[in-house]
């Protein structure tokens, strides 16, 4: 039987790809001790590899599919097929940010005033090439962990680190000077695996359904009654993807109706639609949006 060489990132992306697959349809299973994680699809074989590293394994084939960041592709210069783009969030579609960081009390001010100064970053290559196209001298090494310290305690005068909000930062007394690159979570697969018929419609199933699983985060569906004379009013009222749908009920002037809204707006949706004249409303989770 063919099977999909899948990769899975280990570390902060594990257990939001591991809802997420779950979300889509697959579920997926591990002893934390094991790097080769079971999943009910026969047509897949799973390896948990690290993100910093994932490009590069999709890239010679020892995997047909992995997910990783945009940065770590560009980090590595991989040469990959960006499948799709997966921006795991229910509350909004925030990029993570590469910044240059120094303490809140630094002198710098710019990028230009990193001439000659000391950086640390795991993201080596990517800076080093960042700075060099600005013809600004820096000296860049290797950060095995605990970056943010190392600026703190002096050791060097800047870290490029990545963030989502900037408050973890603030609250070490750290200060973003300049954003180098935006990034996300990007599905991607081997150039030779994209190109073989089943593979390629394996990924695209995989695809599909991750997408709509993103697509359904933050979002509920909600049905409801509402008279011939009402339903004007009501509709108005319904934000939704499309259009809401919209049936007769048997031998009424009555409609049913069911559209889809951000779970968000829900509680104040519910008040304000009674008030409209809607009846037996209805609000239920969603696992995809197709």
């Amino acid at each position: 039987m063919k099977k999909l060489k899948l990769g899975i990132p280990k570390g902060s992306l594990e257990a939001k790809t591991v809802d997420l697959f779950k979300m889509a349809g697959w579920r997926i299973s591990y002893d934390e001790r094991s790097y080769f994680p079971d999943i009910d699809d026969e047509e897949i074989f799973c390896s948990l590899v690290r993100a910093q590293e994932m490009s590069r394994y999709v890239e010679d084939g020892t995997l047909d599919l992995g997910l990783t960041g945009k940065d770590w592709i560009i980090e590595n210069d991989s040469k990959v097929v960006e499948v799709q783009d997966l921006i795991y969030s229910k509350a909004s579609a925030r990029q993570a940010r590469w910044v240059l960081v120094v303490r809140e009390d630094s002198p710098i001010r710019s990028i230009e005033d990193m001439e000659g100064k000391r950086i640390s970053t795991e993201l080596v290559k990517f800076t080093e090439r960042y700075f060099r196209e600005r013809n600004i001298t820096v000296h860049v090494e290797f950060s095995w962990g605990a970056t943010e310290a190392k600026v703190v305690e002096g050791l060097v005068d800047a870290i490029v680190e990545v963030t989502e909000t900037g408050r973890t930062l603030k609250a070490n007394k750290l200060r973003i000077v300049h954003e180098l690159m935006k990034t996300n979570t990007k599905l991607i697969a081997n150039p030779a695996a994209w190109e073989d018929p089943w593979k390629r419609k394996k990924i695209a199933q995989i695809r599909t359904l991750l997408n709509g699983s993103l697509l359904a985060m933050g979002k509920v569906g909600v049905k409801l009654n509402v008279s011939k004379e009402n339903l004007g009013g009501v509709i108005l009222l319904l934000p939704s993807l499309k259009a809401p749908t919209i049936s007769g009920l048997y031998q009424s002037d009555w409609f049913a109706v069911e559209t889809i809204v951000s779970g968000s707006i829900v509680r104040d949706l519910i008040p304000i639609l009674q008030e409209a004249g809607a009846e037996g409303i209805i609000e239920y989770p969603l696992n995809k949006v197709i």
